[in-house]
């Protein structure tokens, strides 16, 4: 401060790094908060509002490989919750929970209403209600550039459904989600932007000058900050482009029956992980507070090493011991993969924390048991978001005495801001022990 004049220049909550055909979103940084801050609008920067994401695996997970036999925060880690370790703390797994009266079509259409509860999906006269995530988006309507994304690793198809019960087509391509949120202008101008990153010439090169000058202005947090978002813009922009790369490369021949696209599509762990760092950007960057996202599952066989079975042949096991450790290393490989996710968002600084404390992260399945169709005791893990983790949390009984899983979407619409107490099939009773 000089004579009475503040020196700082405040950056606005919604400046973009800009060069020819690209608009960049900034994180959160400390100098977007005004010079003569309030102590409440200082005490506002360190609390970043909440998001959402939602991520459902259509073939389930085993559940005596994910669900400790003791309850509370001293439990003993399954198989599955040892690949979670380093982010024990900031997730709980729930059981005991289901949305009633899920007998449909057939086995699989409990996928339909995984986030909406509607009951009978499929038969004839069924109508869907709105999922969660959509619900949210017409509540809180987010100052953000995306009300919600709605995407898939494999298809079009998405667990998102409108108010009027249609389903939302998903964005299936990490490819064309980063041009989504990092490339604007004519069309001549994405297409030429999108061969200078084919060439090599990252994204990152078009905002240079601006990002050095911004840099220069930052403090030291933010600069850290500001660092690591840049760095995590453009291992992306690697991955992508390595993903390309090998799309464009014919496939060897060998003398064994191969599945169709096995070596692009059926890499399940290379897909999920690309699409959950464009996941991470897009929260990282308040692109969008709410998200979903519809797992890998398929007929096919994975590109998994030691598994030669189909995927959905695999969850039929019938308790057969050979075939439930070929699944479960299925299973783990993308279990691995959300870790890696959880972990991403933890340590992607946001506010006075990380994105993984104002993000509420629910990995879940419309299967409780895909070998028999049963879409009760369904796998429930609920990171981030400010809750009081580190625990495994009987919600309900088993089976017939399961709780309503939808008791749980209200806690999560609360949490996020949303004043309510009843969504879809919920019976107003808390998930005891979530906090």
């Amino acid at each position: 401060m000089m004579g009475g004049t503040i020196l700082r220049k405040q950056i606005s909550r919604r400046a973009m790094l800009r060069g020819t055909g690209v608009a960049m979103a900034l994180p959160w940084l400390d100098a977007m908060l005004p010079a003569l801050a309030s102590p409440a609008q200082a005490a506002a920067a360190e609390t970043p509002p909440q998001r959402f994401l939602a991520i459902n695996y259509g073939l389930g997970f085993h559940g005596p490989s994910l669900f400790p036999k003791e309850t509370g925060a001293s439990y003993t880690p399954t198989p599955y919750l040892e690949l979670f370790q380093e982010n024990r703390g900031q997730m709980s797994v729930i059981s005991g929970l289901s949305h009633p009266e899920q007998n449909g079509a057939n086995g699989h259409t409990s996928e339909l209403t995984v986030l909406t509860s509607a009951k009978h999906p499929g038969l004839p006269g069924f109508k869907n209600s709105i999922s969660l995530d959509q619900y949210l988006a017409e509540k809180l309507v987010p100052d953000t550039r995306f009300p919600s994304l709605v995407l898939s690793v494999a298809s079009r198809d998405s667990v998102s459904w409108s108010a009027n019960g249609v389903n939302l087509p998903a964005e299936s391509s990490p490819a064309s989600l980063f041009k989504m949120m990092f490339v604007t202008g004519t069309a001549q101008e994405i297409e030429d932007q999108t061969a200078e990153l084919q060439r090599g010439r990252s994204i990152l090169d078009a905002v240079n000058d601006r990002a050095q000058r911004l840099h220069r202005d930052l403090g030291p947090r933010d600069r850290e900050k500001f660092d690591q978002y840049l760095t995590s813009v453009r291992e992306l922009e690697q991955r992508l482009l390595a993903s390309e790369d090998w799309a464009r490369r014919p496939k060897p021949s060998v003398d064994v029956q191969v599945p169709v696209d096995i070596a692009d599509r059926m890499d399940i762990a290379a897909r999920s992980r690309l699409m959950f760092e464009m996941v991470a950007l897009a929260l990282q960057t308040d692109s969008t507070r709410i998200v979903t996202l519809k797992g890998n599952a398929s007929n096919d066989v994975p590109k998994v090493s030691g598994v030669a079975t189909g995927w959905h042949d695999l969850s039929h096991h019938g308790q057969n011991e050979a075939k439930i450790e070929e699944l479960k290393l299925i299973e783990m490989a993308e279990l691995r993969e959300i870790n890696g996710l959880l972990t991403r968002l933890r340590t992607a600084r946001d506010g006075g924390g990380s994105v993984l404390d104002s993000t509420q992260v629910l990995v879940t399945s419309n299967l409780g048991n895909a070998s028999s169709h049963s879409w009760r005791d369904l796998p429930v893990i609920l990171a981030g978001g400010g809750f009081r983790h580190g625990q495994h949390i009987a919600a309900g009984g088993a089976g017939l005495d399961n709780a309503r899983f939808c008791n749980l979407f209200v806690q999560i619409a609360q949490r996020m801001g949303v004043e309510t107490d009843q969504f879809g099939s919920s019976d107003k009773t808390s998930v005891k022990g979530l906090s």
